[in-house]
């Protein structure tokens, strides 16, 4: 267990305190005893307190030291004190200054420090006698400040250091949130796809069962096999987004996503609700990477599934997807009375979830009305980038 840093100074302090003693086996000769002891308090004292307020503490012990300049003198018949253990406080001082807060403050100290040493050298000691304890002071001085510097500068180190891990701590922590979000993102999009097809297909042939179990009941036979079907299609692909979400280590039991295979039954489904569809597949497009299959097969789901939902009775769409050496050509286009679209342009779930789609793989993706009044989706994917 670390110890404290205060009972170090205690420490310190003590030890100082007990080599002073040493003075009470002998006479103390050029001070009064109350000021002796006064000094060396005031000088040892502070010491507890250096780290928890480094100013305070060192200009307490400078004032005693100019105390100890004041009131010790020469003697002529006892232990001269005119240099005593407690002064190495003054040092002690200086490192702390200059460790704990700085080079101005610590500069400051030492102006102090050299009018004291060069008042009690000419007052106090005669000039040949001063030279050697002057020098001697001054190296210990110069010692404590390069020790207070390499301090400082070490503690100012391992600070920055902290402080570094603490933001990466929060970067790590930022990222984590955002990739939480993307995932959650991409999981929205992916029920928004399945979702979206599979009830806007089972509502189209419900209400055209609902109007057909009378008068054609092999027509409402076969919508209500469609509604099955998609039905069990969506329950399918919701329980694999379902089990990722679920599984810890994100390794489920999954079906195998659709592609560019799947488009024909997709469009077949569509042809199913009444929506003609003619559907144009172009170039190698079953060796495509699975991730850029996927992609395209959900840009034209979404597309049709606007279709079904907006472009009305009579609609007709087209779909052609081609592949072009290394990109892919996506063109979805439909023409029916239907509800103007421009709120998708505005950023509906669907339309963003086509354009995140088409970025995900560094491709373009357009989406608008075109001159023959209907609805065009234009997209191209990139497959070497993929």
């Amino acid at each position: 267990m670390k110890a404290h840093p205060m009972a170090g100074d205690v420490i310190i302090a003590a030890m100082l305190a007990a080599l002073e003693s040493i003075s009470l086996f002998a006479h103390v000769g050029g001070v009064h005893p109350v000021a002796y002891w006064l000094v060396g308090l005031g000088l040892l004292g502070p010491l507890v307190i250096r780290r928890r307020d480094p100013l305070l503490a060192a200009y307490l012990i400078l004032a005693a030291g100019f105390g100890q300049l004041l009131t010790h003198g020469p003697s002529a018949d006892g232990v001269d004190v005119r240099i005593r253990v407690g002064d190495i406080a003054l040092g002690i001082a200086l490192y702390t200054t200059v460790a704990y807060v700085g080079r101005r403050q610590g500069a400051l100290y030492v102006v102090w420090l050299t009018i004291g040493t060069a008042a009690w050298a000419s007052w106090r000691m005669d000039l040949p006698q001063s030279i050697l304890p002057t020098l001697v002071i001054v190296v210990i001085f110069a010692f404590c400040w390069v020790l207070g510097e390499f301090s400082g500068a070490r503690r100012a180190y391992h600070l920055e250091v902290e402080r570094r891990l603490a933001l990466l701590e929060t970067e790590r922590d930022q990222q984590a949130r955002i990739a939480v979000g993307q995932e959650r993102a991409r999981i929205a999009r992916e029920l928004h796809d399945v979702v979206a097809h599979a009830v806007s297909v089972i509502v189209v042939h419900a209400d055209g069962a609902a109007y057909a179990v009378r008068s054609k009941p092999e027509v409402a036979e076969r919508a209500i096999h469609t509604i099955s079907a998609t039905g069990r299609e969506a329950l399918t692909e919701l329980r694999r987004l379902l089990g990722v979400l679920r599984s810890d280590e994100g390794e489920t039991d999954r079906t195998p996503q659709p592609g560019t295979q799947s488009i024909s039954d997709l469009a077949e489904r569509v042809r199913a609700t009444g929506v003609p569809v003619r559907l144009d597949l172009t170039g190698e497009l079953d060796d495509l990477p699975a991730g850029v299959g996927l992609g395209i097969y959900r840009i034209v789901q979404e597309a049709l599934t606007n279709t079904i939902k907006h472009a009305g009775p009579g609609a007709k769409a087209a779909v052609q997807v081609r592949r072009v050496g290394d990109r892919v050509e996506l063109d979805i286009s439909d023409i029916g009375p239907g509800i103007p679209r421009h709120g998708l342009t505005a950023g509906g779930n669907g339309l963003i979830g086509m354009r995140e789609r088409a970025n995900v793989f560094g491709g373009t993706l357009q989406a608008g009305p075109h001159a023959d009044g209907g609805w065009r989706v234009r997209a191209v994917l990139p497959v070497t980038t993929a």
